[in-house]
């Protein structure tokens, strides 16, 4: 729970009856590495927000090819976005890498969070503003570096998160595939 408040204090500050509030409106779990949270074609309901292990989100191409979204490790949120605001089925995978413990927040009980501490709009207002430049700046990314370039850019942005995440994971974060990565990684290495 610790990390979690401290997730919030960095953009809002909540009373203590205001985190009892919110501690007594989600729910931890634990679960296991492969673990899929939500799939495709699904409405999307909760938010999750990492205490430990790593997650990814993930869609399948028609010819059966991953694209990998988003990571999230200790102290970062993930969700099917599209799904858990427009209340359409989604076109997602969620999935547990790593072994985790995520804080899961519904759709619902943060409308009644919203009412109750109107502060907390504020605070995902901001996670949702930091999420859209950090999405544009990938875009942008893909459309103007090199495989090279923006495996380099990850490494030098996310450190422990090349060391802990699958190679074939990050190739499809990237955006190219696991024997190209492989190559590009010796090329790499080689300098």
């Amino acid at each position: 729970m610790k990390l979690l408040l401290e997730n919030i204090a960095k953009h809002i500050s909540l009373t203590p009856e205001e985190e009892q509030l919110l501690i007594s409106k989600i729910e931890i779990h634990s679960y296991k590495a492969k673990t899929l949270l939500q799939q495709p074609n699904t409405i999307s309901n909760q938010l999750y927000f990492v205490n430990t292990g790593i997650l990814r989100s993930f869609s399948i191409s028609d010819n059966i090819i991953e694209h990998v979204l988003h990571f999230a490790c200790e102290g970062w949120w993930i969700g099917d976005m599209y799904s858990y605001l427009s209340r359409k089925p989604g076109f997602l995978f969620i999935e547990v890498i790593e072994n985790a413990e995520v804080v899961v927040i519904s759709k619902e009980n943060q409308e009644f969070l919203y009412h109750n501490i109107p502060k907390l709009e504020r605070f995902f207002r901001i996670l949702a503003e930091n999420s859209l430049v950090s999405h544009q700046e990938r875009l942008m990314d893909n459309m103007s570096l090199s495989a090279e370039e923006r495996f380099e850019k990850m490494c030098r942005k996310y450190p422990n998160l090349i060391l802990r995440v699958p190679q074939k994971h990050l190739a499809s974060y990237i955006g190219v595939t696991p024997e190209f990565f492989s190559k590009m990684k010796s090329r790499l290495l080689r300098k």
